[in-house]
């Protein structure tokens, strides 16, 4: 062997891993690159997650010190001997249901004060902050304690209940403050975070997601709460629900629970109702709301096949409240408000929400669906005063006997006076399918499918040439509502 070859045979291994030593080396440097590039790219406050779980950790850190924590103070001042608030009254579970000690009425002299905590969060640098209405409506005394252990008393600006926000100030500069997001661009399925106290444990955050919007829970007129399955617990309320791009989206305002405790139903003010109610707040101390004077209801499926619509949606006016801006422009019971200033209506609280948040003296344009067509219908908002009018209740439908099960009666003059009612006839016995709809003895029949009726025949005759499903205008206890029933003769089609 000649000493040429013994050398390539002594450098060829040498130069192979000194290539790939080079490959290696580079190899690395690619990945560290790719590795920095990806780092750039992370989800962050700011962005949405490519896949996965989110990381919520830099929006904590961003917006946690904006979270506060609220304490409450009221002094008990109620006449002596009085009872304390039943367990089963709905005003105890008003209580509950908000972190809030029910009061506990006794003997005066030598009570401690009641206390509460719950949440808030700072939306101006100079001291104005946000939460619930019913956290300090009836406070002698709020503190507000931030994330740093700084303690300010807090003045409240102003309380609205109807949407249950509150303004509080307090005395300090360059603060932390959120940032405001847009609710309207939640759609079920989002990750959403929460940050507050609940059972005083201070700036806590739990995550989840949106479960739906524009819900409407307890009654509500005025608000389309955001509902989500975020843990919120008493001690939440008031605080702030932010999306994944740190901004705040609602605030926690209530839950869903039979024992107290989260059970995977809470719901959060939208935060643009908020701000509108904030800026009423600061600038006058009052909110000014629109009404024109209708109660309304949503449209289910036998409603919706009752009216002549090809699917259920839009408001159903119920009753029209006399001399009242829409009267004036003609809408009246059995009126489906399909659309406002051309944005469609789907539910009867987002035309509350609507019409709640106009100018008095504002002129809106409503597509109405009658008698089988779409109209439209101009009416001018007024100012809504408070306290409000009177509180929509239930009521029911009926019809003599045959295919609604009902047997009815006419009212005699001293009957109608007493009521104070414009109907003529009066729910004897509930049977069949009007009972399972809910109609009981002394419900007024006022109209079958947005017709007036007074007298049996005319009920007679409207339920045999009706559709399948008919609505039933009932009045009780001086409220006004539609009522569908499916007749025994649509029932037996159906099943046949």
């Amino acid at each position: 062997m000649n000493r040429s070859s013994v050398l390539a045979r002594i450098i060829r291994p040498i130069l192979l891993l000194l290539l790939l030593s080079a490959c290696s080396s580079g190899g690395h440097a690619q990945r560290n690159e790719a590795a920095q590039e990806a780092a750039q790219e992370a989800p962050k406050v700011g962005s949405e997650p490519m896949g996965g779980l989110p990381d919520f950790r830099p929006l904590v850190r961003k917006y946690g010190d904006a979270v506060v924590n609220v304490e409450v103070m009221q002094r008990r001042q109620q006449a002596a001997g009085a009872p304390p608030i039943d367990p089963n009254d709905p005003l105890f579970d008003f209580f509950r249901r908000f972190g809030i000690p029910a009061p506990q009425f006794g003997p005066p002299g030598g009570q401690p004060p009641m206390r509460g905590a719950a949440s808030g969060f700072i939306v101006s640098s100079d001291g104005y902050i946000l939460t619930n209405a019913h956290v300090v409506a009836e406070a002698d005394q709020v503190n507000v304690r931030l994330t740093d252990r700084r303690e300010y008393s807090a003045k409240v600006v102003g309380v609205d209940l109807r949407t249950d926000v509150a303004v509080l100030k307090i005395d300090a500069q360059d603060l932390p403050v959120v940032k405001i997001g847009d609710p309207e661009q939640l759609e079920p399925g989002q990750w959403v975070l929460a940050i507050g106290s609940p059972f005083g444990l201070e700036n806590s955050a739990t995550a989840g997601i949106v479960s739906a919007t524009a819900r409407a829970v307890g009654g509500e007129m005025y608000v389309p709460f955001i509902q989500t399955d975020v843990a919120v617990n008493p001690g939440n309320s008031g605080g702030p629900l932010f999306n994944l791009r740190g901004e705040v989206v609602g605030i926690n305002s209530m839950i869903f629970s039979r024992t107290g405790g989260y059970m995977g139903l809470s719901f959060a003010i939208p935060i643009d109702v908020a701000i509108d109610v904030r800026d009423q707040l600061i600038k006058t101390g009052r909110v000014v709301r629109g009404r024109i004077g209708v109660a309304v209801q949503d449209v289910n499926a036998q409603l919706a096949e009752s009216f002549g619509l090809d699917r259920p949606g839009g408001a159903l006016v119920s009753s029209v409240e006399e001399g009242a801006p829409a009267a004036k422009a003609g809408l009246r019971p059995g009126d489906v408000i399909l659309a406002v200033n051309d944005s469609v209506i789907e539910r009867y609280t987002e035309l509350s929400s609507v019409i709640a948040r106009a100018s008095p003296g504002e002129e809106l344009e409503l597509g109405v669906w009658r008698d089988g067509k779409e109209r439209t219908v101009k009416v001018q908002v007024e100012e809504m005063r408070e306290p409000a009018a009177r509180v929509a209740a239930a009521g029911q439908p009926s019809e003599p006997g045959g295919r609604l099960g009902l047997a009815v009666r006419p009212l005699s003059p001293a009957e109608k006076q007493q009521l104070d009612t414009e109907g003529s006839l009066v729910v004897e016995r509930s049977g069949g399918p009007a009972a399972e709809s809910g109609v009981l003895p002394g419900d007024v029949i006022l109209g079958v499918n947005g017709r007036p009726i007074k007298s049996v025949q005319q009920l007679q005759k409207a339920v045999e040439d009706g559709p399948e499903s008919v609505a039933l205008l009932i009045e009780r206890g001086g409220a006004q509502l539609f009522v569908p029933v499916q007749t025994r003769n649509g029932r037996e089609a159906d099943s046949g």
